[in-house]
């Protein structure tokens, strides 16, 4: 099962500066292990201490966005894309 992830600027030194990438995974979760697996490092920029997505990281599934959704439980299907987002902030 093929899954597009979008990578932020910011996260592309852990891939290789490649923008977009495919893994394989059933859910959100499974897929942030999949790029551990696949990119050693990458989790900790994008969970916290108890492995849930950072605060100022968004993710979306086909333009959904998983908080709205099922969190990290989200599923994920062939052919999904999956965005990981930085929040932006300013004033």
């Amino acid at each position: 099962m093929a899954i597009k992830v979008l990578v932020p600027t910011a996260l592309q030194k852990f891939t290789n500066n490649e923008a977009q990438i495919e893994c394989s995974a059933g859910n959100i979760s499974e897929l942030i292990e999949s790029l551990e697996t696949k990119y050693p490092g990458i989790k900790k920029s994008l969970c916290d201490d108890q492995g849930e997505p950072r605060r100022f990281l968004n993710f979306y599934v086909n333009s959904e966005d998983i908080r709205f959704l099922d969190g990290t439980k989200t599923a994920l299907n062939d052919q999904d894309e999956v965005s990981i987002v930085p929040a932006v902030a300013g004033g």
